[in-house]
């Protein structure tokens, strides 16, 4: 029989925000983080905004030594993952830390230190990249660090799946905890890609938005958009096994249910054009949380704002739910701070969790021109709605699907 799992913490740093609740109110609010990038000068590209992480200080988190030895996405997961902790009121010294374990992806770890190093490789010689450059560049070390950092010893795991990376952390997290490795998992994603070679390459792809209008650069499903807009940030939730949680007196913000995923094996970077692969990762999800198709009201897309992503996402909504998918609320946190990649399911989960405990689904933000191919409930405005359960998607270059569910606690 498999173990209930229920999220009692969470934490994030955000374009909008750099705590959970400073993020939601400005969700709410409608507010946005795009902006001119200011890391460096983008004057020679085709992309101009960003939404950019403003105000954050690692050395607030954490001792300074400890933040001079990680790399920004680094920094941020610890940052996410304290705050969490802190709002979930672990005691590590009242728990057994073998029991508890971290999965926190990235989906490109540090490109600064490979920037910053490469050019010293080519400057002043191989002698003078620094000693630790290896491991602040890999991705892993968002979870080495939150590990170290807190002192959880139980599995710690890295899921590298591109735009699906939070998502599949948090669903990896839910399956240890069901399936008895362990207790505790502070699960999440964390990325900061706002940098030369991060928007030169993604602008090569043509995935990036080039409009200069933060009103109207990061529009998903509107008829008019035309790329996404690189975001950055993490977000990072404690997981519980249920009498775990409900022994230590533990708040509880919302169960996990269902979790499924499945590969388009189609194309590197478009999702299969029938939306076949996303749709059956919705039902594997649907099927694993035990609830009818029609139980699920609201959606939160992937939604990125690119032309293949809507279009073939709307399609996967339509082919599982068929007529019902008329009924489904839909909306795309995307629209308010970005594609945060690796960190992007995390905070769209973390989204979801507040929508339930609130009956609250945000607006997709600068959503004004429809289009005929893209027919369903996205939200043009907020709803108040009684909400029973959330299903996110998740979908990564390479073909990855990912969708989880949550419910409302009662």
């Amino acid at each position: 029989m498999s173990r209930r799992v229920v999220v009692t913490g969470m934490g994030a740093i955000t374009p909008i925000g750099l705590s959970v609740s400073e993020f939601w109110e400005n969700v709410k609010a409608g507010k946005t983080g795009f902006a001119p990038i200011t890391r460096f000068d983008a004057t020679g590209y085709k992309c101009h905004l960003a939404a950019e992480v403003k105000g954050f200080e690692g050395k607030e988190y954490m001792d300074f030594k400890a933040a001079k030895r990680m790399e920004l996405f680094c920094q941020y997961a610890v940052a996410a993952a304290k705050e969490a902790i802190l709002d979930a009121g672990l005691d590590m010294e009242k728990e057994d830390a073998f029991r508890a374990g971290v999965s926190i992806g990235s989906g490109i770890g540090s490109l600064q230190a490979m920037e910053r190093e490469h050019a010293k490789l080519l400057e002043k010689g191989p002698s003078r990249v620094n000693p630790l450059f290896v491991p602040m560049m890999i991705g892993n070390m968002a979870s080495g660090n939150v590990s170290i950092q807190f002192g959880l010893k139980g599995k710690s795991i890295n899921v590298v799946t591109a735009c699906a990376t939070g998502t599949n952390s948090i669903g990896e997290a839910f399956r240890s905890i069901q399936y008895g490795d362990a207790d505790i998992m502070v699960a999440g994603g964390a990325e900061s890609s706002i940098t030369p070679v991060g928007i030169a390459g993604f602008t090569a792809l043509t995935a990036l938005s080039t409009s200069d209008d933060p009103a109207r650069c990061s529009i998903p499903f509107d008829k008019e958009r035309n790329g996404f807009v690189m975001g950055e940030g993490s977000a990072v939730v404690v997981l519980e096994e249920l009498s775990h949680a409900e022994k230590r007196g533990a708040k509880i913000y919302a169960e996990v249910v269902g979790y499924g995923c499945t590969s388009d094996a189609y194309h590197i970077t478009s999702p299969a054009e029938d939306g076949a692969g996303a749709a059956k990762a919705m039902e594997y999800a649907v099927a694993d949380a035990g609830i009818d198709k029609a139980e699920i009201t609201y959606i939160n897309a992937h939604g990125t704002g690119t032309h293949h992503n809507d279009l073939f996402e709307t399609r996967a909504i339509k082919l599982l739910f068929g007529e019902h998918a008329r009924n489904i609320r839909i909306n795309s946190t995307k629209s308010l701070v970005g594609h945060l990649l690796g960190a992007a399911g995390a905070l769209e989960f973390v989204t979801c969790v507040k929508e339930l405990e609130e009956n609250y689904i945000h607006k997709t933000a600068g959503y004004q021109v429809p289009d005929e191919e893209c027919d369903l409930d996205y939200c043009k405005e907020p709803v108040r709605d009684k909400l029973q359960y959330a299903l996110s998607n998740s979908l990564g270059f390479g073909g990855h699907n990912a969708s989880i569910i949550m419910k409302k606690w009662k």
